[in-house]
C-alpha cells in the first residue's frame, strides 16, 4: 500500500475540530528502503546525490548548469511581435507549401499529359501498321505481338495492355471501365492512322464498359483521395498533439479512427450520393486497411518532424500519389517522375483494388495488399524507433532549458490574453477566485462597446488602444516562485485577492456592486472558503 505524502502542507483553512486549531506544519520527512527489489526509489526516499552516512556522505553530485540558449537576431526581432501575429507567422508555411506543391505537382503533371511508350497488343503481325505509327507517332507506342486472342483481351481487362488490335478482323478491343481516357484516345489514334495507310476504320469493341453512374471512370480516384486525406490527417492531428501518448494509445485512435472514416466515406458515396452501386462490405474493409496503412506510416514520421508532419504526409500521400495513381490519366500519359512512381504510391495501389472490386478489372488485390503491408510495415519500424529519438529530444530540451519559437510565441500569446482576460473582468466589476469562478457582478455590467453593426464591430471597438508592440518576456516555469510562492509550483488560474470579511460580518463592496451577504459567525474565520 502506498502512503500518504508527509511533507506536502496542508490545506489550514477548513473547520477546526473540537476546538483544536489545525497545524499548518509539516511533518518531517520519512523514508524507508523499497521492500520490492530493484533500483528505483520508493515515494520519499533520498534522491541520487543526496547527503548520506558514512564513507558517502562526502559524495554531493551537482547537475550541471545548463548553458544559455543561443537566440539569433531574427528570433529576438520576431519576439516583439504581437503575441497573435507570431503564431499567425509561424503557421504561413502551410499555405506557402500548399501552393508550391500545388504547382509543382498538380499543374505540372497536368497540364500537357502526352502518351509515350503505352503498350498495345498486336495479334499476330502487321509491319505496314507498326511502321506507319512509329513514322507518324515515334516513342509514344509500342507493340506486342500476341499469338491468341483470348490471351491479349485477359491482359486489356489486367491494365497490362492499353488496347488488342486483331488485324485479320479489322477490330480493336478496349476497356473502359480500366482506363476511360486510354480507351478514348487509342483507338481514335489507331483509326487515323489505318485509315491514312489506305485500311478502312477498325471496328471498336467493349471489354468492360463503364456504368452510367460512373460515366468518366472518376469514382475510384475521389474514393481513393477521400481514403488518402481521412488517413493522414488522423494520424497528422494525433503526432501534432498527441506526442506523449503510447504506441498502443496512438494505434487504438487510429484504427478506430480508421473504421469511422471508412464507415462514413462509403455510405456518402455508394447509398447517399449513388456513385457506386453494392460492395459495400468489401469497400468497408479495402477502406479501414489502407487507412490504418497510411495511419501508421504517417504516426511513425511524425515523431521526427513534429509539428510540420503535414509536409512529408501531403507529399507523400496526396501531392505524389494523385498525379501517379493513374486515376485521371494512366501513366502512360504521365511525366516522370509520376510514371515510375505510379509503381510504389498508395494511390496507385488503391485505385487497382477499388476498380477490380466494382467492374472487375486491373491487375487484382495481390498487388495492392503487398503495397498496404510494406507501408504499414514501415510505419511500425518509424514509431519504435521514432519514440524513443523524440523522448531524447523532449528531455535534452527540458533538462538545458531550450525552447522554440512557436513554444515562446504560445507562452507569450497565453500571456496577452490572461492580462486581457483580468482587464476585461476588471472593467466589468469582477473578480475572479482561487478555483476560477467569478464574482460580484455590478447591475450595470453591460459593456457598450459591443453595440454597432456586424462589419465594423463596436462603437469603440474591442480594441481601442494601440496594439502593444513591444517586446513581452516569456516567464519560464522556474521563474515563476516569488516571496510568497514555492519555486516549482505550477501557476493556477489568475487571482485577484479576495477582500475578507470585516468586524461587522460584512465583506467591502465595490463602486456599483451588489451588497453581499452576511457571513455566519462560524464562517468568518476560515477564510475564502467560506466567501464562495
Amino acid at each position: 500500500m502506498s502512503e500518504p505524502r508527509n511533507d506536502v502542507p496542508r490545506n489550514s483553512d477548513l473547520p477546526d475540530r473540537d476546538g483544536v486549531p489545525r497545524s499548518s506544519a509539516p511533518k518531517p520527512r520519512q523514508t524507508r528502503p523499497s521492500t520490492r527489489g530493484g533500483s528505483k526509489p520508493r515515494r520519499g526516499a533520498p534522491v541520487a546525490g543526496s547527503r548520506g552516512s558514512g564513507h558517502r556522505a562526502a559524495r554531493v553530485r551537482q547537475a550541471p548548469v545548463p548553458e544559455p540558449q543561443k537566440i539569433s537576431r531574427y528570433r529576438r526581432w520576431y519576439g516583439t511581435l504581437h503575441p497573435s501575429l507570431q503564431l499567425i507567422g509561424l503557421q504561413l508555411w502551410m499555405p506557402l507549401f500548399f501552393i508550391v506543391g500545388f504547382c509543382l505537382c498538380y499543374v505540372f503533371a497536368f497540364h500537357a499529359p502526352h502518351p509515350h511508350d503505352v503498350p498495345v497488343a498486336l495479334v499476330g503481325s502487321d509491319p505496314t501498321l507498326v511502321a506507319a505509327v512509329d513514322k507518324a507517332l515515334p516513342g509514344e507506342y509500342v507493340f506486342h505481338v500476341y499469338d491468341s486472342l483470348a490471351r491479349a483481351k485477359q491482359d486489356v481487362l489486367a491494365g497490362t495492355m492499353a488496347v488488342a488490335y486483331d488485324p485479320s478482323a479489322n477490330e480493336v478491343f478496349k476497356a473502359s471501365a480500366h482506363q476511360f481516357q486510354v480507351a478514348s484516345l487509342v483507338p481514335a489514334t489507331l483509326s487515323s492512322v489505318l485509315t491514312g495507310i489506305g485500311v478502312a476504320a477498325p471496328t471498336v469493341t467493349e471489354l468492360a464498359p463503364l456504368p452510367a453512374y460512373d460515366e468518366y471512370g472518376t469514382v475510384a480516384m475521389y474514393v481513393m483521395l477521400a481514403w488518402c486525406i481521412g488517413g493522414y490527417m488522423v494520424a497528422m492531428f494525433i503526432g501534432i498533439m498527441g506526442g506523449p501518448l503510447r504506441h498502443r494509445t496512438r494505434m487504438t485512435v487510429i484504427v478506430v479512427g480508421g473504421l469511422v472514416i471508412s464507415l462514413i466515406t462509403n455510405t456518402l458515396a455508394g447509398p447517399v450520393v449513388g456513385a457506386i452501386h453494392g460492395h459495400w462490405i468489401e469497400l468497408v474493409l479495402i477502406a479501414w486497411g489502407w487507412i490504418v496503412a497510411i495511419g501508421l506510416a504517417v504516426n511513425g514520421l511524425s515523431y521526427f518532424v513534429g509539428r510540420f508532419i503535414a509536409a512529408p504526409a501531403m507529399i507523400c500521400f496526396v501531392f505524389l500519389s494523385m498525379p501517379s495513381s493513374g486515376g485521371a490519366y494512366p501513366k502512360w500519359f504521365m511525366p516522370e517522375p509520376f510514371a515510375w512512381l505510379n509503381h510504389v504510391v498508395v494511390g496507385s495501389s488503391m485505385v487497382d483494388m477499388i476498380k477490380h472490386e466494382i467492374y472487375g478489372v486491373g491487375p487484382g488485390f495481390g498487388r495492392g495488399l503487398i503495397t498496404m503491408g510494406c507501408y504499414a510495415a514501415a510505419g511500425l519500424v518509424l514509431m519504435f524507433f521514432g519514440k524513443q529519438w523524440w523522448e531524447r529530444r523532449r528531455i535534452s530540451a527540458i533538462v538545458n532549458d531550450r525552447t522554440t519559437m512557436f513554444q515562446d510565441a504560445q507562452t507569450a500569446n497565453r500571456e496577452f490574453l490572461g492580462k486581457q482576460r483580468d482587464a476585461e473582468l476588471e472593467r466589468h466589476g469582477l473578480t475572479s477566485t482561487e478555483t476560477g469562478t467569478l464574482s460580484v457582478l455590478r447591475d450595470d455590467w453591460e459593456d457598450d462597446r459591443v453595440s454597432g453593426d456586424v462589419f465594423t464591430g463596436g462603437r469603440d471597438g474591442l480594441e481601442q488602444e494601440a496594439t502593444p508592440t513591444g517586446r513581452i518576456p516569456v516567464v519560464r516555469q522556474a521563474d515563476r516562485s516569488g516571496p510568497g510562492r514555492p519555486a516549482g509550483s505550477s501557476s493556477g488560474p489568475r487571482t485577484r485577492p479576495v477582500p475578507r470579511v470585516d468586524a461587522s460580518g460584512r465583506r467591502p463592496s465595490p463602486a456599483g456592486s451588489r451588497t453581499t451577504r452576511t457571513a455566519a459567525p462560524e464562517e468568518r474565520q476560515h477564510g475564502r472558503h467560506a466567501e464562495r
